[in-house]
């Protein structure tokens, strides 16, 4: 009877102990399964962490801003050379430039004839004369001054015709003196700063006057201190040199001589030359203009 219990006592030991056994590994089983679910919801993990990172590409933004402080690299004061230009004013006593107001006749012809055979002849310009740029307050100093001439006894007309502000090339305007080499002089009365001169010989058809000079003194015989402005004399037959200036037709436009760009001389005295033109041999004046300011 103790063999039977102690053998049924046996039997339940190997029973219980294979139950347990049995229900360990069932349990480690169910605990194997829950760990794939954890690793799933840890890959989301890296998505969510990389989303901050295009929140740092924002920030490059910024860097864009950069350049914009560049811009003021090319500030205004590249304009600010512009005034530059005003001393170029300054040789002429830094004064305010102005255009002086030349008053012109009426034309009297169109056109520059194809017909005049002159050597180095100037080209027109075909259309007006830009304004001429002075000192503020330049005058015509030769206004209704004293004239003298080679040919005291003009052919046509009185010398007197030549600054009396009269440009028409109508009868009664202009003056005619002889052949050859004549000239005419004007005394302004006191020496003067001189800016330009404006030439009309005869205008009413289209000529080239031939060996024209232009010359400044103090001394009326021009024997000393003579400074020659304009020579377009280009064989000397003229004699007074020759020159490099070039003919030109006269037109009511007239002949401007700059001589802002001659330094501005001075002087009292200004004579004109000419040697006959391209359609006879006579000299003709219809006015002559100095603009300048007297010398204090």
């Amino acid at each position: 009877m103790n063999k039977r219990l102690s053998s049924m006592t046996r039997i339940i030991l190997l029973v219980s102990l294979a139950l347990v056994v049995g229900l360990g590994v069932s349990c480690k089983k169910t605990d194997t399964p829950p760990q794939p679910k954890v690793e799933k919801p840890a890959a989301p993990a890296t998505p969510a962490a990389a989303t901050p990172a295009p929140k740092q590409d924002v920030k490059p933004a910024p860097v864009m801003a950069a350049p914009k402080a560049e811009a003021p690299k090319p500030p205004a004061p590249a304009p600010a050379p512009a005034p530059a230009p005003q001393p170029a004013a300054a040789p002429a006593g830094s004064a305010k430039m102005v255009p002086i107001n030349i008053e012109l006749p009426k034309p009297m012809f169109v056109g520059t004839p194809q017909d005049l055979k002159v050597a180095n002849l100037e080209k027109p310009l075909g259309k007006p004369r830009p304004p001429f740029l002075a000192p503020e307050g330049t005058v015509n100093l030769a206004k209704d001054k004293t004239i003298k001439a080679s040919d005291e006894m003009p052919i046509i007309g009185e010398i007197s015709y030549i600054t009396d502000g009269d440009k028409e090339a109508a009868d009664g305007s202009y003056v005619e003196l002889a052949p050859l080499v004549q000239h005419i002089t004007v005394d302004l009365g006191k020496t003067g700063e001189l800016y330009a001169i404006v030439l009309w010989h005869y205008h009413k058809q289209p000529r080239v006057y031939m060996d024209v000079v232009v010359q400044l003194s103090n001394d009326p015989d021009f024997i000393k201190d003579v400074k020659t402005i304009f020579n377009n004399d280009d064989d000397n037959s003229a004699g007074m040199g020759v020159g490099t200036d070039r003919p030109y037709v006269e037109t009511n436009e007239g002949k401007l001589i700059d001589l802002l760009s001659q330094g501005s001389p001075k002087g009292r005295y200004v004579r004109f030359y000419s040697n006959g033109n391209t359609s006879n041999d006579l000299n003709h004046y219809i006015e002559v203009e100095v603009y300048g300011k007297p010398v204090e």
